[in-house]
């Protein structure tokens, strides 16, 4: 009988790290319980380095790095900036961000996609991901992707028991060019099944000045809304995607700037998704 494959337990754990504002826009937790949750996946570009079970540097030199493809550049300082903007409407906010590189692994991947720990990301070769076992796979699977969708079920758990199903709301960033073809949207709005609260805020962005599109600059009826799919999707709770492009936000002067721009647009909408009966809170069926 052939013996289960398993991680060397010795292996550290990667959880999400989990930030948290108050209901007036400060770091931290007060008495209210948090009526949204940021999840920013990319949010890293660090490595594993000294861990060789887990690819170690993967062998990429600083480029590669530096690039979108081991990160979403901005996306974190912009997350952090939205979080504090919108929690005050919202009764405090929760960011879960990713301790590490997409290229050790891609949470907003599902584990049999070849992009979960990918050999190639866009123009850059990942030597350290080239003929993966099925052992390394499984140990990044076990130490890195696990603990972190395990800290994601826990907040939405705890918020879901003290009485609030929070918005639940990914973000990123994109690259303007992507293979020598410009992208001309500047912010993104994507949904899978769920459109209630894509919708308010493709009509909150009406006249902000910005190219708001929706489902681009690609769908998230694919397998870039992962994260999304497995915890807002079972627990009935509203939720979208942001794609903001990557030279609004590529320094923290920018990623003040586009949080200038993108907060009252996100608070409209949530603002007016609580006034509508579609935006009712849905427990779970019986």
């Amino acid at each position: 009988m052939t013996q289960p494959i398993s991680a060397p337990l010795s292996l550290p754990r990667f959880p999400g790290t989990v930030e948290y504002w108050q209901s007036d826009g400060t770091r931290g937790r007060d008495d209210q319980t948090p009526g949204l949750m940021l999840i920013c996946e990319h949010s890293s570009n660090a490595l594993p380095e000294g861990i060789p079970e887990l690819g170690g540097d993967l062998g990429i030199d600083a480029e590669t790095r530096a690039s979108h493809a081991a990160y979403d550049v901005g996306a974190l300082g912009v997350s952090r900036l939205l979080a504090a903007h919108l929690a005050p409407i919202m009764g405090g906010s929760v960011l879960i961000h990713a301790p590490l590189s997409r290229l050790v692994y891609d949470l907003n991947r599902p584990p049999d996609h070849p992009g979960a720990m990918p050999a190639k990301s866009e123009i850059y070769d990942i030597p350290g991901n080239q003929n993966l076992s099925l052992e390394a796979k499984l140990a990044r699977l076990e130490a890195i992707y696990l603990p972190f969708q395990a800290t994601v079920t826990a907040e939405i758990a705890r918020l879901v028991l003290l009485g609030r199903r929070p918005v639940v709301i990914a973000v990123h960033s994109f690259t303007p060019i992507f293979y020598g073809i410009s992208r001309g949207v500047e912010f993104g709005i994507l949904f899978d099944d769920d459109d209630d609260i894509a919708q308010h805020i493709l009509r909150a962005s009406q006249g902000s000045g910005l190219d708001t599109r929706m489902n681009e600059p690609y769908t998230a009826q694919s397998s870039v809304a992962h994260t999304t799919r497995i915890h807002a999707r079972p627990m009935r709770l509203h939720h979208t995607m942001l794609e903001i492009r990557q030279d609004m936000i590529e320094d923290e002067a920018k990623q003040a700037a586009a949080a200038l721009r993108l907060g009252p647009i996100l608070a409209k909408a949530l603002e007016a998704a609580r006034l509508t009966t579609r935006f009712a809170e849905r427990p779970m069926p019986e």
